[in-house]
């Protein structure tokens, strides 16, 4: 997310100028020409990622999918010139440059001859979205496309249901269904029978005391609707309850429509008054007194609009029902199941081993079994590995097994990514991708963004936060640190089950992380081989480089064509080689942001080029010894986590990185998430080089404050570091610190 440029950013370059006759003129011209420019770019965007947005609701049409690449594109050329200005804004507040020279800089990196940048950019920009409004992408309320999210009932699609014993027996215990058909009326509130412990109770807010809720939870495609249509067409079922109701409730929570359904499903015929207060009075005549089984079908937190008022508002009616009533909601949304629900939810995960592989079996060969092919059965079984339990995806790759019984079609699909491969719109991605396109646009690129790691990675809150506000995918929240607003969307991800909670370990399940890569394949991707080479797209910008023996020098070199890259996470270690590949990257890769490598030997001077960097990390130990002047030309960054490396000096002008938070190193001036300063012969040079990083976060450690003179102290300027969460002043030298003081990472 770009963070705009002001007018007044701009002018007050244009009164620093002091050139004479046309010269002055000329450049004066050029220079409100650049101010109008940037301010349009910066106008427009907000409306490209609301574009953005929309395309992604339409996203399986074929004629938006094709644009939105290119969409994305232009909006990140855009953002890359704006923050390409902010450089050299902050080039000249640094260096207190009072003359016209950044902006001239500038002026030349975007105007060449009678090409300009900016409205090349702006051009794009204008077309695309002319283009996608044409095909009604504007001012459009954002709904599931029936195409993507069809209409379900309350008959079962599946004759047979495998492996939900357990969890339908727990529903109709729930529902205190009778274990005969024989009709019983129950004469206590379900209320009460099920409540009875608090350990049943979710919370209060927004509920209908009298009516008892009951959640199946799950993420998409395991199967919620096919259990509770298995549910409904129980005979003991069928003969406890009064009426069976079910409304297919997607994403739009109306609760007027929401009403006519129930009307309709009660009466068989159509309601025609436009009235709420008709329709609720109608409909609770139709319920009263009767002991009824509601089901509200995959129900999304669209339910909890208005501070739950909505929900309470529809519920209504239902409070002249008989005791025994219940009202059962499936949904993948944790925080409905939280909001709405009287008892404990329905989890619903994927199907075991055994009865997996019989229902994979059943979906790929049908009714003649498979024993007539064992090579199939053999390449079959480590398939469904792919699918970690999941019946939809059972069905999607039954279904494109089954139209050709070939080992070679197998191994194909054995050997292709899931999500590389071509699926209809009710298979299983496009059914996760719901998910996706139902969050706020702010999560959607912090969640796409994880594509670029590999499956099983094991994410950190704290630091997977700082990446994201590198990537600028975080909005700045008034008074609160922008780090903490990036755990918050974190969080909010947990919530939302894009990541699970394994005994504190953040991982994503495999098949959200084959939906992320879906949804990312234009920007994301992840290097394992040498062979992977051929398919990195063209315009990607986010990398991960496995450490395969495959890569050598020659391989990353490769990486350079890829100049729209931000982030280059690289594990593989080559040694005394990285110095010289580092250099090709630092000339060639300009709009980096984010860089993790695993290993170098040196940073060359070049590494002044990433004027856009946020992030550097390299992981392991290496001799790392030195920081090259031209490192304090990045007054972007805000992350430098370089603690296996063994650094003797910081360059002089360390303190320009005016934006620094986060330094960890061994044994120089910084130290773990405290900045220590040790040695009392470099205190001098030390108190110097922190007299500017007035974003540093977490604790700060100053030793041998005795030796320092009054002056040496004023230097440090610690009133101006309002960050920190503490400060510690030791008189006197330590010899490290003790372990049980230095903060983990989360």
């Amino acid at each position: 997310m770009c963070h705009f440029v002001s007018v007044g950013q701009i002018c007050h370059f244009i009164f620093a100028l002091r050139w004479t006759g046309s010269q002055e003129q000329s450049l004066q011209d050029h220079v409100l020409q650049l101010q109008s420019d940037l301010q349009r770019l910066s106008d427009t965007l907000p409306a490209m990622y609301e574009l953005i947005n929309g395309a992604e609701w339409r996203s399986h049409e074929h004629s938006v999918a094709k644009l939105l690449p290119s969409l994305k594109d232009a909006v990140s050329e855009a953002e890359y010139l704006i923050d390409e200005f902010r450089w050299y804004e902050t080039k000249a507040q640094v260096e207190e440059i009072a003359s016209q020279s950044p902006l001239i800089d500038f002026l030349e990196k975007v105007i060449q001859g009678n090409f300009n940048k900016l409205n090349d950019v702006q051009s794009r920009l204008n077309h695309l979205s002319s283009q996608l409004e044409n095909m009604g992408l504007r001012g459009v309320t954002q709904r599931f496309d029936k195409l993507v999210r069809p209409e379900t009932t309350s008959l079962p699609y599946e004759t047979e249901i495998f492996g939900r014993d357990m969890e339908l027996e727990k529903v109709l215990g729930c529902l205190i269904v009778p274990k005969n058909s024989k009709r019983k009326r129950v004469t206590s509130s379900i209320n009460a029978s099920t409540g009875a412990s608090s350990s049943n109770q979710v919370s209060t807010e927004p509920r209908i005391l009298s009516l008892a809720v009951l959640p199946i939870i799950g993420i998409g495609g395991v199967g919620k609707t096919t259990l509770t249509q298995h549910v409904c067409s129980n005979q003991r079922v069928k003969s406890h309850f009064d009426q069976i109701i079910w409304i297919c409730v997607s994403d739009d929570f109306d609760v007027k429509r929401l009403t006519k359904e129930v009307i309709q499903s009660c009466t068989g015929k159509e309601a025609t008054t436009g009235n709420l207060d008709s329709l609720q009075r109608a409909l609770s005549n139709h319920v009263n007194n009767k002991r009824l089984l509601i089901v509200l079908d995959d129900m999304w937190d669209d339910a909890l609009k208005e501070n739950g008022q909505c929900w309470k508002r529809f519920c209504a009616p239902f409070r002249s029902v008989q005791e025994g009533t219940v009202m059962l909601v499936t949904t993948r949304c944790p925080n409905v199941t939280e909001r709405v629900g009287t008892m404990r939810p329905i989890i619903l995960e994927g199907l075991k081993d055994d009865v997996f592989w019989k229902f994979f079996k059943s979906c790929t060969f049908g009714s003649e079994g498979s024993k007539k092919y064992p090579e199939l059965e053999c390449i079959g079984r480590r398939i469904l590995s792919k699918l970690k339990g999941s019946p939809l995806g059972a069905k999607t790759l039954g279904r494109m097994l089954s139209m050709d019984l070939q080992a070679s079609h197998w191994n194909f699909i054995l050997e292709s990514e899931l999500w590389e491969l071509k699926q209809e719109e009710s298979d299983i991605l496009p059914a996760l991708r719901l998910s996706y396109i139902y969050l706020p646009f702010y999560l959607k690129q912090c969640f796409s963004f994880c594509a670029v790691y590999p499956k099983d990675y094991v994410f950190k809150k704290a630091r997977l936060a700082e990446i994201w506000v590198a990537e600028g995918f975080v909005e700045p929240q008034a008074g609160v640190p922008i780090q903490d607003v990036g755990v918050q969307y974190f969080e909010d991800l947990v919530a939302r089950s894009f990541f699970q909670d394994v005994g504190g370990r953040y991982v994503i399940h495999d098949l959200m992380h084959d939906m992320a890569q879906k949804v990312s394949e234009h920007d994301c991707f992840i290097l394992r081989n040498k062979s992977d080479f051929d398919k990195v797209p063209r315009n990607v910008r986010h990398l991960y480089v496995h450490h395969s023996n495959d890569f050598d020098d020659s391989n990353l070199l490769r990486l350079c064509k890829y100049t729209k890259l931000r982030t280059l996470i690289c594990k593989k270690n080559l040694g005394e080689n990285t110095g010289f590949v580092m250099d090709k990257w630092c000339t060639e890769l300009l709009c980096m942001r984010v860089i993790s490598c695993a290993f170098t030997n040196e940073l060359p001077d070049s590494i002044g080029n990433w004027k856009h960097l946020r992030y550097l990390e390299i992981t392991r130990a290496c001799p790392l010894k030195m920081i090259p002047s031209t490192f304090c030309w990045l007054y972007y960054l805000q992350v430098l986590y370089v603690k296996q490396c063994n650094l003797e000096s910081l360059p002089s002008d360390f303190g320009n990185l005016i934006n620094l938070q986060k330094f960890e190193s061994l044994g120089l001036p910084i130290y773990g998430r405290y900045s220590y300063l040790d040695s009392a012969h470099r205190q001098g040079q030390g108190i110097r080089l922190i007299k500017n990083l007035n974003q540093f976060r977490g604790h700060l450690e100053i030793d041998n404050v005795g030796i320092l003179s009054k002056d040496h102290a004023a230097k440090a300027e610690l009133k101006n570091k309002k960050y920190l969460d503490e400060l510690k002043l030791n008189m006197q030298g330590s010899l490290g610190l003790p372990e049980s003081q230095i903060i983990p990472d989360d």
